[in-house]
């Protein structure tokens, strides 16, 4: 370690003593922790003078960087305002970020894992959160409610180990999903009918892959009359709502109890007269209260992580099972097979080896059919043959039900089939 690197970690801990001595407000007592920093930093000149330690050549420099560390985010303050990054990793010291490019980035600037679990803290400060190791994991929202955070710290992880997903600002519509080649106009319109009818979704794909935007952009498309209830672990969805609300799990209080789960909101909302129940991300036993939703005639739409849209729908029968209600895997498959509509996949890759923005595209359409087997069986609507290619119909219509509920809601002279191949547009 450099001697200013040593000298910034013995300034920057004594100055923080003293400010939690004197327990002064990062955000209200910027300029008294800057004093004192300045004090810090004017009697370790004095000690290097001495012999002691080596002289600061630019002491000013030092008291900016340091109050910077204390009353901001430290080395982290411009990357967390910066608006084009996605994400921001943190592994022990080592800070890395995915910028506007797609392209995964380290910080120039050092850090040490002390200081960065310091801007864990800060940025928890405001949230009704807490990392410690009684509560070793947490997920919070963050940055005035426009970033989540999700942190491990040992004993759990080996190092402070963290993640900060910032939130897209832009309004979401199948519309923008088009000019990002997410969506071809076809499949985007035929959303947007399906959307108009009391329907059941599933949004599958790997992290990053544009589940949540797509979710956003099919709340848009909803009718305003239709009453949304949205459940999330940690909210990420900021669709304006003219109907219906959002909620949000707790985690438990320092006594272990009040605890809010997803499982538990989805069974609240049940009793609230939805027209469609939208949970965030399913991946445990809430899944189980998305039958209940089914058999009440409400509609659902859901993110599930999957490699394949197939592979979401046996994710949405085991997160079920985990439930523990003692059904039958065979009645929970029998009842997503009789009432999920659509499963809607996604994908994400870097373009290009060096430079180049993440694509993130719309793979597959798969409607959900009279199953003929014990397993699901599905019909292929629209499929993408890989990324970058087109997103095309493949003739097929949608099930008896589904295809007579679109259909009647369009013009006489307009057929399903029109909408599919692109004749009818959003």
């Amino acid at each position: 370690m450099t001697d200013r690197a040593n000298a910034y970690l013995d300034i920057r801990r004594r100055a923080l003593e003293l400010v939690e001595e004197q327990r002064l407000d990062a955000d209200a007592d910027v300029e008294s922790i800057r004093r004192i920093v300045a004090r810090s930093v004017e009697e370790y000149q004095r000690r290097a003078h001495i012999g002691d330690e080596r002289t600061l050549g630019n002491p000013g420099d030092m008291v900016e960087r340091v109050t910077r560390s204390l009353a901001e985010f430290g080395p982290l303050t411009d990357l967390l305002k910066r608006p084009d990054i996605e994400e921001i990793f943190i592994e022990g010291a080592r800070v890395t970020f995915i910028d506007g490019s797609g392209r995964l980035r380290s910080l120039d600037e050092p850090t040490t894992s002390e200081e960065n679990k310091h801007v864990i803290d800060r940025l928890l400060a405001r949230s009704d959160r807490r990392l410690d190791a009684s509560n070793p994991i947490v997920q919070a929202r963050v940055l005035d409610n426009s970033a989540r955070l999700t942190a491990v710290i040992p004993p759990i992880a080996d190092q402070t180990s963290v993640t900060v997903r910032r939130y897209a600002l832009r309004k979401e519509t199948l519309g923008s999903l088009v000019e990002f080649d997410s969506l071809s106009p076809a499949a985007a319109s035929f959303l947007k009918h399906v959307m108009q009818t009391t329907s059941s979704i599933v949004i599958s794909g790997q992290p990053g892959a544009g589940k949540t935007s797509l979710l956003a952009a099919l709340m848009n498309a909803a009718p305003s009359s239709h009453c949304i209830r949205c459940c999330e672990e940690v909210r990420e969805l900021h669709v304006p709502l003219v109907h219906g609300s959002y909620y949000e799990a707790r985690p438990p209080g320092l006594d272990g109890s009040g605890a809010i789960t997803l499982r538990d909101l989805v069974k609240v909302v049940l009793a609230m007269r939805p027209d469609r129940i939208v949970v965030g991300e399913v991946r445990g036993a809430e899944s189980f209260e998305l039958t209940r939703a089914i058999n009440a005639g409400t509609g659902f739409a859901c993110t599930v992580h999957a490699n394949s849209a197939t592979d979401a729908l046996a994710a949405l029968v085991n997160a079920a099972l985990m439930a523990g209600e003692n059904v039958p895997e065979s009645v929970v498959r029998k009842v997503f097979s009789s009432s999920i509509d659509l499963v809607i996949h996604l994908d994400r890759e870097m373009q290009g080896e060096s430079e180049g923005p993440l694509r993130r595209q719309v793979m597959e359409i798969l409607a959900v059919v009279p199953a003929l087997h014990d397993d699901f069986s599905v019909q292929p609507l629209f499929l993408r043959d890989r990324l970058g290619s087109g997103l095309h119909w493949t003739g097929a219509l949608p099930p008896d039900q589904l295809a007579e509920r679109l259909q009647r809601m369009l013009p006489q002279q307009v057929s399903l089939a029109d909408v599919m191949n692109g004749q009818v547009g959003l």
